[in-house]
């Protein structure tokens, strides 16, 4: 245990030899004992100390010039922090009772008169210092539980936040393994259509009619799984900051009209009743990702809405914003699930064999997106079949005079010449088949080298270069081909599946003019291939 400061006794008295005496006379007994003797010649001097220390007991004389006695005890008891210090007075005169009831009145604990007798004071100075000392005690030990007490909140805070913090792991791990399922459920579903499409379309004897509805789903299953893909890569791009906007001014309206107008030709909307009414408003963003924001929303509001419900869409001008509403009177939001609708793999329903389906990630990427964009996004429920409302808040900027894109020639008669370096035999072989259905002329090589080889003797207008090729890969193979004075104008399109700013910024480096992310479908393709070759007088490449 530390040592205890030691309790200070104060001596009062004008007299210096009475001052004198009573100071060495508790100074002979503090060898002894823990006390330290401090002495004051006035009133006033005792005040001033009073005010540097705490006081065990004072020795107080009564007959004072200028400042008596009492008038310096009532000075020291009307100080809070000295307010209960006890006071024995020491007088020569012997006190009536008035003259007691006067110092009782001051303060005094007591009285001493002179000639003081050295046993009498020692006993009494004994009882205040003990019992300052046990003071002292109770205050180190009120302060050290006081402590022990924070120690133990903190403490408790602590647990209670690991036990949460637990908690929160566990709760993620249940959402990840949950993920995982549904993922492989939505994966298998495609996938199997897709091998049960191929192998009929394979059978003997079966019909044009059922071929060609096989074709169809093979295709339709094939952008369904794309789409999984897409949702994955976009949402880990979006939550690493990774995604590159691609920004314009452009005409929200228009572009939400023209993505519903799609739903409604693909007849993805014709067993409900879509209303919509759009205000005219510009916005400075990526045409892809705010297509996705609306696909989105659109797609969960058709999701969680059963057949004959209701969608409207409405978007309007507040001020600096533009804000777009989806509000559907579908199977709504719970007031347990509505604060995290935008939480990564969150749902509505966990079961696998859901008629929504779906990985619970696309409302997490529209809030991503909208936030890369400088805006928000908020739902709203009244609770389970109740409907659901979603807005979406972007800053509006200023009309901007649209100006007509220049028409490409994509006509038969300028149909350019391929050359496709893949080393994936069926993807190679179906890319030159789907090429070569269209009117262009292909030749293919399976690695870098050979593609190279094949270049120099075939001299293509555009070649289709696989990034990761076996021997040299695809950033090398551009680079030789860039090199080499035969070879240097050959239009190069890299294929990946890369998608990040980074690997846009590697394949423009190498030499590349064009990056494109697999899968590309065959209109995509096309058209990249008719805008490079119909720029004939630009040579800047284009990511």
């Amino acid at each position: 245990m530390p040592q205890l400061d030691k309790p200070k006794i104060l001596v009062v008295n004008d007299d210096a030899n009475s001052l004198f005496a009573l100071t060495s006379l508790l100074a002979q007994w503090a060898e002894e004992e823990p006390y330290e003797v401090i002495a004051a010649r006035s009133g006033e001097e005792a005040l001033r100390q009073v005010l540097l220390h705490d006081f065990a007991v004072i020795l107080l004389d009564v007959n004072m010039p200028g400042m008596d006695g009492f008038e310096t005890a009532e000075a020291i008891h009307q100080r809070g922090r000295s307010a209960n210090i006890p006071i024995i007075f020491i007088t020569a005169f012997v006190a009536d009772e008035l003259d007691r009831l006067k110092a009782y009145q001051r303060g005094a604990a007591d009285f001493l008169f002179t000639p003081v007798i050295p046993q009498i004071l020692h006993a009494k100075i004994s009882v205040f210092v003990a019992l300052a000392v046990k003071n002292e005690e109770l205050k180190k030990q009120a302060r050290q539980l006081h402590q022990r007490t924070n120690d133990l909140i903190a403490s408790n805070k602590r647990l209670l936040q690991e036990i949460e913090d637990r908690k929160m792991a566990e709760r993620q791990n249940h959402a990840k393994d949950e993920f995982l399922a549904m993922l492989g459920h939505e994966l298998r579903n495609p996938l199997s259509a897709i091998s049960s499409a191929a192998s009929l379309i394979g059978l003997p004897g079966v019909a044009q009619e059922g071929a060609a509805r096989a074709k169809k789903i093979i295709q339709r299953q094939s952008q369904h799984l794309g789409r999984i893909v897409d949702d994955l890569l976009d949402l880990s791009r979006a939550m690493s900051g990774k995604i590159l906007l691609n920004r314009v001014p452009l005409d929200l309206a228009a572009l939400i009209a023209n993505c519903l107008e799609t739903y409604r030709a693909t007849g993805r909307t014709s067993d409900y009743h879509v209303s919509m009414e759009l205000e005219p408003g510009w916005v400075e963003g990526d045409v892809t990702r705010l297509e996705q924001i609306f696909s989105n929303l659109l797609d969960n509001a058709l999701k969680y809405t059963p057949a004959g419900g209701s969608i409207d869409i409405v978007m309007e001008v507040e001020g600096d914003d533009i804000v777009l509403t989806v509000h559907d009177t579908g199977v709504g939001i719970s007031a347990e699930l509505l604060p995290h609708v935008f939480d990564v793999f969150v749902q509505g329903t966990s079961t696998l064999d859901r008629a929504q389906g779906g990985l619970g990630i696309g409302l997490a990427l529209v809030r991503r997106l909208a936030e890369l964009h400088g805006g928000s996004v908020e739902a709203e429920s009244a609770g389970a079949g109740a409907g659901s409302t979603f807005a979406i808040r972007l800053p509006r900027i200023e009309r901007i005079t649209e100006t007509k894109p220049e028409t490409m020639d994509t006509t038969e008669q300028s149909k350019p010449t391929i050359l496709l370096i893949e080393d994936n035999d069926d993807g190679r072989e179906m890319m030159a088949m789907m090429l070569s259905c269209y009117g262009y002329e292909v030749q293919h090589a399976a690695d870098g080298l050979q593609g190279i080889e094949v270049a120099l003797s075939y001299r293509p207008d555009v070649a289709l270069v696989d990034i990761g090729l076996p021997g040299i890969d695809g950033y090398e193979v551009a680079r030789r081909l860039r090199a080499n004075g035969d070879t240097s104008g050959i239009r190069l399109i890299a294929l990946t599946g890369y998608g990040l700013a980074e690997d846009q910024r590697r394949v423009l480096e190498a030499g590349f003019d064009m990056h494109l992310v697999k899968p590309v479908d065959i209109e995509s393709l096309m058209k990249a291939i008719g805008s490079l070759t119909n720029r004939k007088n630009s040579s800047a490449p284009a990511a």
